[in-house]
């Protein structure tokens, strides 16, 4: 085990394999339907979210990991062996995470345990991390994974097609007129990585024209240049996240192995099942 122990949570949409494969932590976001309390890739996957929001017909509530969650984590990795940590959270302006974090960091004054706002969600924040676990397992030093994981930050490019308006508008954060309008007329929302937030970057018309028009931007940000990681992101979507990555292939030249991704509770509630994406660090 490297000296220095990678954390992060859940919103990373790390793979679980992936995540053991470095020996990093996530630490679950916490879903709330009413009284009943889940965490994120331990008690409920995507699959599980939609299950019950098609039953019941409601929205659960996403939260932070308390400062206890992370407690336990730093807890853990010092019980085997770490002697320092670094814990990467989703983005302070999409959730309290960061503070929940930095909260239980006050609780250990005598240990080396350092906090980073990742300023990004879903898969930017998972190849930051994956950056600096290799790092971690390099011998590196507590600045230089922070500086490789930053490095990594400014050459994320992420884009996304929404398959349906209609969890976003079960949740309120768009009018449920203009979310049945927007269906009626078969409009694709595509969103992107902005200010540490998925934010909207455009609309189409149709999942075939949304899948061209996500692969034309990530074709404009790879740019000239080798793209060094990809992943796919999908909500309860593994098979058309194969059939868009056939088409991906055939437009970019892409690294031999992507890794699939499921955008995760805490992110997916708003996305919907169908969400299909993909995530890329471009080359230096």
């Amino acid at each position: 085990m490297a000296s220095i122990a990678i954390i992060t949570d859940t919103d990373s949409s790390l793979p679980a394999d992936v995540a053991a494969r470095y020996n990093i932590r996530q630490v679950p976001i916490n879903i709330h339907f009413g009284q009943d309390t889940f965490r994120t890739g331990v008690d409920i996957d995507d699959a599980q979210l939609f299950a019950r929001i098609d039953r019941t017909g409601k929205i659960p509530t996403p939260s932070a990991p308390s400062p206890g969650q992370f407690a336990q984590a730093y807890q853990a990795a010092f019980a085997e062996g770490a002697k320092e940590v670094v814990c990467f959270c989703v983005s302070s302006k999409a959730s309290a995470t960061y503070s929940a974090a930095v909260n239980a960091r006050n609780l250990f004054a005598e240990r080396e345990i350092t906090v980073v706002d990742t300023e990004s969600v879903t898969m930017g924040q998972g190849f930051m991390v994956l950056a600096a676990a290799e790092a971690a397992e390099a011998g590196a030093s507590r600045g230089e994974i922070v500086a490789r994981a930053i490095e990594v930050r400014e050459r994320v490019h992420l884009y996304a097609a929404l398959s349906t308006l209609k969890y976003l508008a079960m949740s309120g954060r768009v009018p449920t007129l203009t979310a049945g309008v927007a269906n009626l007329l078969s409009v694709k929302p595509i969103l992107t990585l902005r200010d540490g937030t998925l934010d909207l970057l455009e609309r189409v018309r149709t999942r075939a024209h949304a899948w061209r028009r996500v692969i034309e931007l990530v074709v404009q940000a790879a740019g000239q240049k080798p793209v060094e990681q990809m992943a796919i992101l999908h909500v309860n979507a593994l098979a058309e996240a194969g059939q868009f990555e056939e088409q991906l292939r055939a437009s970019l030249s892409c690294p031999d192995t992507i890794m699939m991704a499921e955008l995760s509770p805490g992110l997916s509630i708003y996305g919907g099942t169908g969400l299909v994406g993909v995530a890329l660090v471009g080359g230096k």
